[in-house]
């Protein structure tokens, strides 16, 4: 790759980070990945106002999140779903999260580049905003659409650890988890970060130990810390040098054998507090390779 644009790299190169649009970095690197995680911008930033801890805030998240009308919505899902496809192994699956904003977006375009849906799952938030206006329903779901590459070539799907989370039932797409606790958050906040809880449960049904997780709008890099918590590899890419560097934080914290420990207790959607640890003890130790991604 000209012009190298690494942003940090951990010493066993588990977790990499890249500055710049996931739009022109992925064209030049070669890598194909076992699992997609993304969270594109929802394109909600409307001028509009909520309620967050009691106060009343603006819901305007940025500029990477004013959309420009349908069109625009639909061109920008085709443009980085389409480089994403393509980096991409042939059983690797995707996980897009979005709203009613952008999910109908999304959901038309993987049709479009045939793709195949698996599930689309309603993440229930149990501590949601209350509705500002009061003049509709109290917004508490998000939507992630999970997906292969392909029609017809199997994806990985772990079953058996998805039906043992569920009491013994098969897991449903319906996953009620609460939103990001403050430890979560202690570094600073991403606008749209989403809870390690859900990234952990996404990352544990469709990945194998030592995979590599690609995801394209790192923010804080919650896919990344979850995936290293999970002994899985990571590659971030985001456009905003001060989230990459509350993600350099966060993997640093998570150094410290102590912090793992207590991050995987705390983790909600276990039966136990030991029940993460010990399923990661029986499955097969990653041997990481020195070489990058990209």
């Amino acid at each position: 790759m000209v012009g190298n644009p690494t942003y940090y790299s951990n010493s066993d190169k588990s977790f990499n980070l890249l500055h710049g649009d996931c739009t022109e970095l992925m064209p030049a690197f070669q890598h194909k990945f076992d699992m997609v995680f993304a969270d594109p911008p929802y394109f909600l930033s409307n001028d509009g106002l909520s309620i967050q801890s009691g106060k009343i805030v603006s819901v305007n998240k940025g500029s990477w999140d004013k959309g420009e009308g349908i069109e625009y919505v639909n061109e920008f899902n085709r443009k980085w779903l389409t480089l994403v496809r393509d980096k991409m192994k042939e059983d690797a699956t995707i996980w897009i999260s979005g709203t009613m904003h952008n999910i109908f977006s999304v959901g038309q375009v993987l049709a479009e580049l045939g793709f195949r849906i698996l599930n689309v799952v309603t993440w229930v938030k149990t501590n949601p905003p209350p509705n500002f206006s009061c003049r509709f329903f109290t917004h508490s779901t998000e939507q992630i659409i999970w997906a292969r590459k392909t029609q017809k070539t199997p994806h990985y799907y772990n079953y058996e650890l998805m039906k043992q989370l569920n009491g013994n039932k098969q897991m449903k797409d319906v996953w009620e988890l609460p939103a990001i606790a403050p430890w979560e958050k202690k570094f600073g906040k991403h606008p749209t970060q989403k809870p390690l809880a859900v990234l952990t449960r996404a990352l544990l049904a469709a990945t194998r130990p030592g995979a590599w997780v690609l995801d394209p709008f790192a923010g804080s890099s919650t896919t990344g810390i979850a995936a290293n918590l999970l002994g899985r590899r990571y590659l971030g890419i985001d456009m905003d040098a001060g989230y990459l560097d509350i993600g350099i934080k966060r993997r640093h914290e998570i150094e410290s054998p102590d912090i793992q420990r207590q991050f995987k207790q705390k983790l909600n959607g276990f039966n136990s507090k030991e029940e993460l640890t010990l399923f990661l003890l029986q499955e097969q130790s990653a041997d990481y390779s020195s070489e990058l991604p990209f």
